[in-house]
């Protein structure tokens, strides 16, 4: 009888079984492609109105009270939203301390930050100030990954889109900067807080968790980290029952700059980094300014177009498509 070889049946074995596919580490692209752009545009509309709104809302609603509601109004939309698609949360326990903090960095702490701010400051100012966010956002990057470097290109372009900010606001706003300190230090806080975030929600990614269940998460984490602030410090019950026009802000905030825009930015970092997902703060301002002028009659000043000439400067600097296609037009020429 021929002998069997003891390792005969484990070769055979491992010759039928599947080969194991090996892992593809998810790239992040560092130039946006056309619905990374889309996706940018689409938050700065829906975020360029979360200025007016929040001032709406603070006018008639405690600070913490206003960003208690926001998030328990944008938690249960996406909770609904969940039961209707029939999905699940997906979020296993291991994740959940990742999402408390992201909910305290991306929610609770900035959102209170503005929501006081913006009593003792225009918001025109406040959105200067939030425009700080790409900035920070570099700076953190770099130090906090591996593949979000700081360049002279990026520097460049994030500092020619704060220019441009601070142009279409005006000279005169700007000179408000002196007072109210303690006010204008709150919303760069928050803007550094944001820039956090960012960077923090790149995780999730690599953990296989969805945009909609990150976005579901931190926003019940946030509505739960806030009610009893809002009980033990406004005490709300206290107050008079807030307007209609307040209601409708808070909602607005709750439903579309909040719950609706959280999924599209996830989406976002997922795809083109926190760097390129934080140019979305620059954008704000003067989509506010180009809504009131086309819904409200408000006309355009001459600095607001060099505004827009500067940040779509600084737009094409960090991305780099146009510095790139420039510099192959010069060659071209050489090289033949």
């Amino acid at each position: 009888m021929k002998p069997i070889d003891p390792n005969a049946f484990d070769r055979k074995q491992a010759e039928a079984a599947k080969p194991i596919p090996p892992q593809v580490a998810h790239m992040i692209r560092a130039q946006m492609n056309r619905g990374d752009w889309l996706i940018l545009g689409i938050l700065a509309l829906i975020w360029g109105g979360a200025f007016f709104f929040i001032g709406v809302a603070v006018r008639h609603v405690q600070p913490l009270t206003y960003v208690w509601l926001r998030l328990t109004i944008a938690a249960a939309a996406m909770w609904s939203f969940l039961y209707f698609k029939g999905h699940r949360l997906d979020l296993p326990r291991s994740a959940w301390g990742s999402i408390l903090l992201l909910a305290l960095l991306n929610n609770a702490l900035p959102f209170t930050l503005f929501g006081w701010g913006q009593t003792h400051i225009a918001s025109g100012l406040a959105s200067i100030l939030n425009a700080t966010t790409p900035i920070w956002g570099v700076v953190v990057a770099h130090f906090l990954t591996h593949d979000e470097r700081m360049s002279p290109r990026k520097i460049a372009g994030v500092l020619l889109g704060f220019g441009g900010v601070a142009t279409m606001i005006g000279p005169s706003l700007l000179s408000s900067l002196g007072t109210s300190g303690l006010a204008q230090l709150a919303c760069v806080t928050a803007s550094l807080s944001y820039a956090l975030a960012a960077v923090w929600a790149r995780r999730f990614r690599r953990q296989g968790i969805s945009p909609l269940s990150v976005t579901t998460g931190q926003l019940t984490a946030g509505a739960l980290m806030m009610l009893p602030m809002s009980l033990f410090i406004d005490r709300p019950w206290t107050h008079a029952f807030p307007p209609l026009t307040a209601w409708g802000a808070i909602v607005a905030l709750a439903l579309l700059c909040t719950a609706f825009g959280y999924v599209l930015y996830f989406r976002l970092i997922e795809t083109s980094g926190a760097t390129n997902a934080l140019l979305v703060t620059l954008l704000v301002p003067p989509v506010a300014i180009l809504l009131g002028a086309l819904f409200l009659d408000e006309v355009l000043a001459p600095q607001d177009f060099l505004g827009l000439g500067l940040i779509a400067l600084g737009l094409a600097a960090i991305d780099g498509r146009l510095l790139s296609l420039f510099a192959e037009k010069r060659r071209l020429p050489r090289e033949a």
